[in-house]
C-alpha cells in the first residue's frame, strides 16, 4: 500500500513542473514579442507624423504661392483688358479721323468745282444784267421782257426760305402782281412753295379759277404765309410738272421761279431731271414753259449768299434756255 501512494505523489509533481515551465515559457515568449515590437511602432509613428507635417507645411507654401499667382494673373486680365480697350478707342479714333479727312478731300473738290461755278455765273449774271438794262427802255416793264405770254394756266413756285422773307417778299410779290397783269385771263393758276407746299391746302392737285376776287385773295394770302423751305425750288419743280402736266399734257402751262438761292448739290442732276420730266415733242418744244425771276441778294451778306445766289441764276438760267422759258435776274428794290 505504502509503494502505490509513492507513485502517485512522483507523477503528480512532475506534471505540474511541466504545466508550470509551459505556463512560463508561454509568456516569456509573450513579454519578448511585445517588447520587440514596441520600438518598432513608435519609430513608425513618429516617421509619419514628420512626413505629414512636411506635407501639411508644403501645402500651405502652394496654396500661399496659388493665392499670389491668382492675384498676378487677375491683375494681367485688368492690364489686358485695358490695352483692349485703349486698341478699341484708338481704333475707333482712326476711323473717325479717315472718314474726316475723305470728307474735307470730297469738301476741297467740291469747292474748286463750285469756284469755277461762280465764276462763270458772275461773268453770266453781268451779261444778263447788261441785256435787261439795254432793252428796259424798249418794254412796259423789266420784268416782262422777252416772256412769252402764251400759257393758258400758270404754276408759281415761291422760295419761302428766310432770306426772302426778311429781304424780298414785299418786292416778290409786287413781281408777282405784275407778272399776273401780263395774263389778263388765264384758266387755273396754283402757287406752290420751293418744297411743293401749296398756298391753299384744300386746292391740291387742282387748279385755282382766275377771277379777279380770287387774285386778290392770293395776294393778300401770300403776305402771312410761312412754309418750310431749304432754299432749294427743285422740289417744287418737279412737284408743278408731275402733277399738272402728266395727269393732261394737252394743256399749256407756265412754271414761276421766284427765289435768291440754289443750295442742292448739282446744278446738272436737277437739269436731267426736269429733261425727263418734261421732253421736247416731234416738233422740238416742251409742253411746260418754265422762267426765273431772281431776286437780289444784299453785297454785304456774306461769301455763302453771293454763291447760293449765283448758283440759283445759273440754274434757272440753264433750266429757262432747255425749257423755252425766260430767266430775269432783278436789281435791288426800285
Amino acid at each position: 500500500m505504502k509503494r502505490r501512494r509513492r507513485e502517485l505523489e512522483v507523477f503528480s509533481l512532475s506534471f505540474l513542473d511541466v504545466i508550470t515551465c509551459g505556463f512560463g515559457a508561454i509568456i516569456l515568449l509573450l513579454m519578448v514579442a511585445r517588447t520587440g515590437q514596441a520600438p518598432v511602432l513608435e519609430t513608425s509613428d513618429i516617421s509619419m507624423n514628420g512626413i505629414i507635417r512636411d506635407l501639411q507645411v508644403q501645402l500651405f507654401e502652394v496654396r500661399g504661392e496659388s493665392r499670389i499667382l491668382n492675384r498676378e494673373l487677375n491683375a494681367k486680365h485688368e492690364q489686358r483688358s485695358q490695352w483692349e480697350e485703349l486698341v478699341a478707342r484708338l481704333q475707333a479714333e482712326k476711323v473717325l479721323l479717315e472718314r474726316r479727312y475723305a470728307s474735307i478731300r470730297n469738301d476741297a473738290a467740291a469747292n474748286t468745282i463750285i469756284e469755277g461755278q461762280f465764276s462763270t455765273a458772275l461773268q453770266q449774271l453781268t451779261e444778263e444784267m447788261r441785256r435787261l438794262l439795254a432793252q428796259r427802255d424798249r418794254v412796259k416793264t423789266d420784268l416782262v421782257g422777252g416772256i412769252p405770254v402764251d400759257s393758258e394756266y400758270i404754276i408759281f413756285v415761291i422760295d419761302t426760305s428766310g432770306s426772302m422773307l426778311q429781304i424780298n417778299w414785299e418786292y416778290m410779290i409786287s413781281k408777282m402782281m405784275a407778272t399776273l397783269n401780263i395774263y389778263p385771263k388765264v384758266k387755273g393758276i396754283q402757287i406752290m412753295s420751293d418744297q411743293g407746299e401749296y398756298l391753299f391746302s384744300e386746292t391740291r392737285r387742282r387748279w385755282i379759277p382766275d377771277t379777279p376776287g380770287r387774285r386778290k385773295v392770293i395776294i393778300n394770302t401770300l403776305r402771312g404765309w410761312r412754309a418750310f423751305s431749304d432754299s432749294s425750288p427743285v422740289e417744287g419743280i418737279l412737284a408743278a410738272i408731275q402733277t399738272f402736266h402728266e395727269e393732261d399734257k394737252s394743256k399749256n402751262i407756265s412754271i414761276y421761279v421766284l427765289g435768291d438761292e440754289f443750295t442742292g448739290r448739282s446744278i446738272r442732276d436737277v437739269v436731267d431731271a426736269v429733261d425727263r420730266m418734261n421732253p421736247e415733242d416731234e416738233n422740238g418744244r416742251r409742253r411746260v414753259r418754265i422762267h426765273g425771276i431772281g431776286f437780289p441778294i444784299p453785297r454785304d451778306a456774306g461769301e455763302h449768299f453771293e454763291l447760293t445766289s449765283a448758283r440759283f441764276a445759273m440754274l434757272m438760267r440753264e433750266l429757262s434756255r432747255r425749257n423755252g422759258g425766260t430767266f430775269v435776274g432783278l436789281d435791288a428794290h426800285q
